[in-house]
């Protein structure tokens, strides 16, 4: 009888220890969490270094193997140490040169960002389709996992302890569900991070889609202002036929013009005019600092130009210069209400802004009117107002004479190259 006693005791004994050591490490099983990794943002895809690439577009930057951005500063400076000298006519072209040989670069610089930006998109793109086959993976993983898991969760660690075959089975059931439950939540984890560089991935390939496209615009906005220098540089050579006592002559105009505006005319006021009044006669061919028949038409609030376009009637006008040439010379895009100076038709030689011709002639590289011809020479008022003659000396066909119309609102209207009456 005490034998079997002793026994039982051991017997017992031993069960109760397995039931606590089954119960403790059941409560560890249950109890783990698995620590997520910290999501981290996807690495940039790489930018290349535009500063190892020599801008070969550019000769003279290529000669001191100057990359673009280099190269861009270069001809900056180059440029503007050009435009710091006396105007002439071999100094004028050193500027529209060195300006060609800037935009030149620029188109390189953004060639060669646009490149970089293709290869940077290409990456990103193929980072999108793993992310999205690494998605697609997990979440069939997922689940496939989720009836097992639901059902493994399910069994309590007393359960494991009553049909195990012994203690050895026990511990071996509990190891496996321990790492079955840690594996299922680094599934969960992985799922997430992947959707997290899923989106910031996706947010990258559309910044760099979103700069390639204004890059491209721009692109083709310095391949058109190319032309146009290239245009520029040609025409100032066929209208001063390389002739330095020309390009000075054009010069004059322009500073001639400039310094009536500033109140460096002899004026004497006449009388009293309304709309439509003539306020003078165009002076036919060569005059005072005019290189031809027409009148320098500008309107001013004050001492500030203001676009004649904003005043004149819209009408149909032509122009002396072929389309190609627009750029050059400017334009009119008349939508105002006043009648024009000149009777139909209208031809227009320099239109108003800060075009070609105005940047290589003018001090302020601005035209602040219309140059026109009309049917006739007579000039009218486009309002009424006080009427003044003017007279401007230092040029090289005599005194450049004008008139000028003060309005009541503190409008002026000018009328340059013309004999008033």
């Amino acid at each position: 009888m005490a034998k079997w006693l002793h026994g039982y005791i051991v017997r017992s004994s031993f069960a109760i220890l397995v039931l606590f050591l089954s119960l403790f490490l059941g409560r560890i099983v249950f109890a783990q969490t698995v620590t997520p990794s910290p999501t981290l943002s996807p690495t940039p895809t790489p930018e290349s270094n535009s500063s190892s690439n020599v801008c070969t577009g550019v000769q003279e930057c290529a000669d001191q193997k100057l990359d673009c951005s280099k190269c861009i500063e270069y001809l900056t400076n180059k440029k503007n140490e050009a435009s710091g000298k006396a105007k002439t006519l071999s100094s004028e072209i050193a500027v529209t040169n060195n300006q060609i040989k800037l935009t030149e670069a620029r188109i390189r610089a953004t060639e060669q960002k646009i490149k970089e930006l293709q290869k940077d998109i290409g990456i990103a793109k193929g980072k999108i389709e793993e992310l999205e086959s690494t998605i697609d993976r997990a979440t069939r993983l997922l689940i496939e996992r989720i009836a097992a898991v639901y059902q493994v969760g399910r069994i309590e660690p007393w359960q494991i302890f009553l049909t195990a075959r012994n203690i050895d089975d026990v511990f071996s059931r509990l190891k496996y569900l321990r790492l079955v439950q840690i594996y299922d939540k680094r599934q969960v984890y992985a799922a997430e991070q992947a959707k997290t560089d899923y989106a910031n991935q996706k947010e990258i390939f559309e910044d760099k889609e979103g700069e390639a496209k204004s890059l491209s615009a721009k692109l083709e906005g310095y391949n058109q202002q190319l032309e146009t220098e290239k245009a520029g540089k040609q025409e100032l050579l066929n209208i001063t036929r390389n002739d330095e006592a020309r390009y000075q002559r054009f010069l004059a105009q322009a500073r001639a013009e400039r310094a009536i505006i500033q109140g460096g005319g002899t004026e004497v006021f006449l009388r009293n005019v309304n709309v439509g009044d003539s306020v003078g006669t165009i002076i036919s061919g060569r005059s005072g600092c005019s290189t031809g028949t027409h009148v320098h038409f500008s309107v001013y609030q004050g001492t500030s130009p203001r676009d004649p376009s904003d005043f004149l009637s819209s009408k149909g006008v032509s122009y002396s210069y072929p389309e190609s040439q627009y750029g050059y010379y400017g334009t009119v895009n008349p939508h105002g209400s006043y009648p024009w100076p000149l009777d139909d038709p209208i031809q227009v030689n320099q239109g108003y802004g800060s075009h070609g011709f105005a940047q290589q002639f003018y001090p302020s590289g601005f035209h602040d009117g219309i140059d026109m011809e009309g049917g006739s020479l007579n000039v009218k008022a486009v309002r009424a107002g006080k009427l003044y003659e003017g007279s401007y000396g230092g040029c090289s066909y005599g005194p450049l004479t004008y008139a000028k119309v003060e309005h009541d609102d503190g409008l002026i209207t000018w009328y340059l190259h013309i004999t008033p009456h």
